[in-house]
């Protein structure tokens, strides 16, 4: 029980930690760690909070989520995912409140670890995720069009439709200097992805934006000019002072920033197995994010999770171990630590050339059409998260994405779900059916008068229900005896023991004997503790429908 709580840092340095390994993960963490450095301050910028809170969650969440996490290569700190909460909570509730959302969320995703919701994380609807993601790309897109063409608007909305409305009023304000420039970076890294993915584009990119700025005296702002620079150390740990309300208030976005955080690290895990060939600790994993996320609020910084393009270069680079994002963020701290004062040159319009980049990289635009073209309603459950992300917010399209999800899965299995009546087959059609040696076929079965039999095949849920009485209604005469044969349901769920409690007492006040044959062994126990064995009555419960015949024969 425990084993399968030991972080893979542990399991790796047990198994035999080599020379020609760490150099491996020297190099790996050294270019992972320049890559997420802008990325870094760029995400904070786009979350509404000052750039150095995304280097103090980049350096602190990075590393104890390699220190302590479940997989071998994740790369933690700051996500395109989670700006748009982030966003919408530092405006609603200031950064106090972002603070003891993320901290309630941290304990959240502990609590989820050590309850091994690992597995059950991993079925959240595909469209649903595609949804959420791509709306996430285009809010993210929305949010940087200020920087991209330099509008200097002093508050940008949340809203969606509100920020567009303040973007075309402040069009008139667009800077050619802003524009050239974040087109520049935006062009660039797509360029040199093209030319070589394993080049750090966005770090190119910014380092060249950021010189051409200073070379030519561009007028445009910088995170120097705005921010008034960048610290060149770590804050003295604390604690955010919180309140009973406060808690009451940011409650449901610790829950999103708690799901989000956990859904987004599992499956950039899931990511990094696929392309190493080994398998990650999903609770080990999120016990490890959630102490992430205290400890960089602990430190100044912002909600954190995997990093599936951070995780995706760090394998491409050679990674073996945890101790390359350990020493991604140690590379970050040297960095802020010597070279602040130059990080805080950046333009604004580079860091918003990388993050629309950032967009259109996690758009997912080739699956969000192949979703669209497939069932209709996997369609609607896309475009309903899709909208809900963009239009109202993620909290929202997630959990009503989830709950549709459930209730067309639903559908689908009742669908597949069918009540007959069984007809008795006569001795002449017997070599139509290949089965005609199983016992419990109605061949040349004696089925005295009065006597009505239905089969069930598939799961039975409480509108299985509803075609049972409607194929009583549907019967000529009223039987004495009605027998409902249950050897093809694999299972059944607490609405269908209801309703089939339901259906014996309807048949007992119709004076109708209600009889049950084949039970399976693994819906037997269910229906004893909920009741339903005791309703119908040991007495009308039988193995097979050789029995259950035979009662009716004798009962009549």
């Amino acid at each position: 029980m425990i084993k399968e709580f030991i972080p893979m840092s542990i399991v790796c340095w047990k198994e035999g930690y080599r020379r020609e390994t760490f150099f491996q993960d020297l190099f790996a963490g050294l270019t992972v760690g320049l890559i997420a450095l802008p990325l870094a301050m760029a995400f904070a910028i786009g979350s509404g909070v000052t750039p150095e809170r995304g280097l103090y969650t980049a350096i602190i969440a990075g590393f104890l989520i390699s220190l302590l996490g479940g997989s071998r290569v994740q790369i933690g700190g700051p996500t395109g995912a989670f700006v748009v909460i982030v966003y919408a909570i530092v405006q609603k509730h200031g950064y106090d409140g972002l603070a003891v959302a993320t901290i309630l969320a941290g304990m959240m995703m502990i609590a989820m670890g050590f309850a091994r919701f690992g597995v059950f994380l991993k079925y959240i609807p595909y469209p649903v995720t595609v949804g959420f993601t791509t709306g996430i790309a285009v809010v993210i897109f929305s949010s940087q069009i200020n920087d991209f063409f330099g509008l200097c608007i002093p508050k940008v909305p949340a809203e969606f439709i509100e920020k567009w409305t303040t973007y075309f009023h402040f069009a008139k304000n667009c800077s050619p200097w802003s524009l050239i420039m974040a087109s520049f970076v935006l062009a660039l890294i797509f360029v040199l992805r093209r030319l070589n993915s394993k080049l750090p584009g966005a770090v190119i990119a910014v380092v060249l934006a950021t010189l051409f700025a200073m070379l030519l005296d561009m007028p445009v702002e910088t995170i120097e000019s705005k921010f008034t620079g960048i610290p060149n150390m770590l804050p003295m740990p604390s604690l955010p002072s919180f309140s009973w309300e406060q808690i009451q208030a940011v409650f449901p976005a610790a829950i999103t920033i708690a799901m989000l955080g956990a859904i987004e690290s599992l499956l950039s895990a899931v990511v990094a197995d696929s392309m190493t060939g080994h398998r990650h600790r999903s609770n080990v994993e999120l016990i490890s994010q959630g102490l992430a996320n205290i400890g960089s609020i602990i430190f100044g910084g912002i909600p954190a999770t995997g990093a599936i393009a951070r995780t995706t270069a760090n394998i491409k680079m050679g990674a073996k171990t945890p101790m390359a994002g350990i020493i991604h963020a140690v590379t970050l701290l040297l960095i802020m630590l010597l070279f602040a004062k130059a990080a805080a040159k950046i333009p604004l319009p580079a860091l918003a050339g990388v993050l629309v980049f950032v967009a259109w990289n996690m758009s997912e635009l080739d699956h969000f059409y192949a979703i669209l073209k497939g069932q209709k309603s996997d369609a609607v459950l896309l475009l309903i998260t899709f909208l809900l992300t963009v239009f109202i917010d993620l909290t929202v399209a997630v959990g009503v994405g989830v709950v549709l999800s459930a209730v067309l899965f639903l559908k689908k299995m009742s669908d597949n779900t069918s009540v007959e009546i069984c007809q008795i087959l006569l001795e002449e059609n017997e070599h139509e059916y290949s089965e005609k040696r199983d016992s419990d076929l109605l061949f040349r079965k004696d089925v005295p008068p009065g006597v009505v039999i239905f089969e069930i095949s598939g799961p039975f849920f409480y509108a299985i229900a509803d075609r049972l009485l409607e194929g009583l209604r549907q019967l000529p005469d009223k039987p004495r005896f009605f027998i409902l044969r249950m050897r093809k349901v694999p299972a059944i769920d607490a609405t269908g023991v209801q309703a089939l409690k339901d259906f014996a007492q309807k048949c007992r006040k119709e004076h109708i004997v209600f009889i049950l044959s084949g039970i399976k062994e693994t819906v037997a126990p269910i229906l004893d503790q909920a009741g339903v064995l005791e309703v119908v009555g040991s007495e009308h419960i039988f193995k097979n429908i050789n029995e259950a015949l035979a009662f009716a024969n004798v009962a009549e």
